[in-house]
């Protein structure tokens, strides 16, 4: 019988400082229950936004490797996570780790930019190649700006309909995933929420939260590990969402009550508790 929590290979860069990257991936995963084994894409001082000339180290040569010991190991993974890539060559190594273990969740957050930019350590053909992962993804998570990045259309910044956002999320999966999750979707209608989609039972959902007037680097990459943690442990894919939408909401909360700078991230370590309590959440809805 096996009694272990589920395992999951979480292919991210680490940044020592800002809680972003497998700083929050870690620690958010392991209060779900899951185990991560974290594969760094990169190490670098901090992130990427705002925080100076940071120190990089690119460790593409780290990856496939890995995925070749764990095979010799016999290491089973329920699940495969990706976040920020550092080369175009990481997304080839990325779809390894996944033809590697097909039984495996395999979870693609497209992270490449945010309110409508690139993210500076971004090129086009490293944007090209992450279209060509979430091909090969069941899930993925981008925001706005990577869901019109992945779909090849001009950023538009304006409020969308359910309908155009409906139509977004059923052209990604037509990329290849099952789930679609759009993140920080301003809806015409004067809300804001995550919206997902799911193929199989074509069927939209809708979370709803509410708008606070600042952004914090790494609540992505939170959203992105509750999602996953809560489809790995039994939550149905609106769950997932739901919970994920929650903790996110409740970890911005709780950071701009502090007034701390925003290019610290969000105050995870007040925040973990939550998601131990495992409560059952009916917040979605239809979209």
């Amino acid at each position: 019988m096996n009694n272990r929590p589920p395992r999951v290979a979480a292919i991210h860069a680490l940044a020592g400082f800002g809680r972003s990257s497998l700083a929050v991936v870690i620690p958010t995963l392991s209060a779900m229950g899951v185990q991560v084994c974290p594969i760094p894409t990169a190490v670098m001082s901090t992130h990427t936004g705002g925080l100076g000339e940071l120190v990089h180290r690119d460790l593409s040569d780290y990856i496939y490797p890995t995925v070749e010991h764990y095979q010799r190991l016999s290491v089973d993974l329920e699940g495969i996570y990706s976040g920020f890539l550092s080369r175009p060559s990481q997304a080839g190594d990325m779809k390894s780790f996944i033809s590697a273990y097909p039984d495996a969740l395999a979870v693609v957050d497209p992270v490449m930019g945010d309110h409508g930019k690139l993210y500076r350590t971004y090129t086009p053909e490293l944007v090209e190649q992450i279209r060509l992962l979430v091909q090969s993804a069941a899930v993925i998570t981008p925001n706005l700006t990577e869901a019109y990045l992945l779909l090849g259309e001009t950023y538009r910044h304006e409020p969308l309909t359910r309908q155009q956002l409906k139509s977004m999320m059923a052209r990604l999966s037509e990329l290849g995933p099952r789930y679609v999750v759009i993140t920080g979707a301003e809806l015409a209608s004067g809300e804001c929420a995550n919206v997902g989609y799911d193929r199989r039972q074509n069927a939209y959902w809708c979370v709803n939260y509410d708008y606070v007037p600042t952004s914090y680097p790494g609540t992505g990459d939170i959203f992105a590990s509750v999602l996953t943690g809560a489809m790995l442990t039994g939550d149905s894919f609106p769950m997932a969402m739901d919970r994920a939408t929650c903790f996110v909401e409740l970890a911005i909360k709780t950071t701009f009550s502090y007034g701390t700078d925003t290019r610290y991230g969000v105050m995870l370590e007040k925040c973990l508790g939550w998601l131990t309590h495992r409560e059952v959440l009916t917040n979605y809805q239809l979209l």
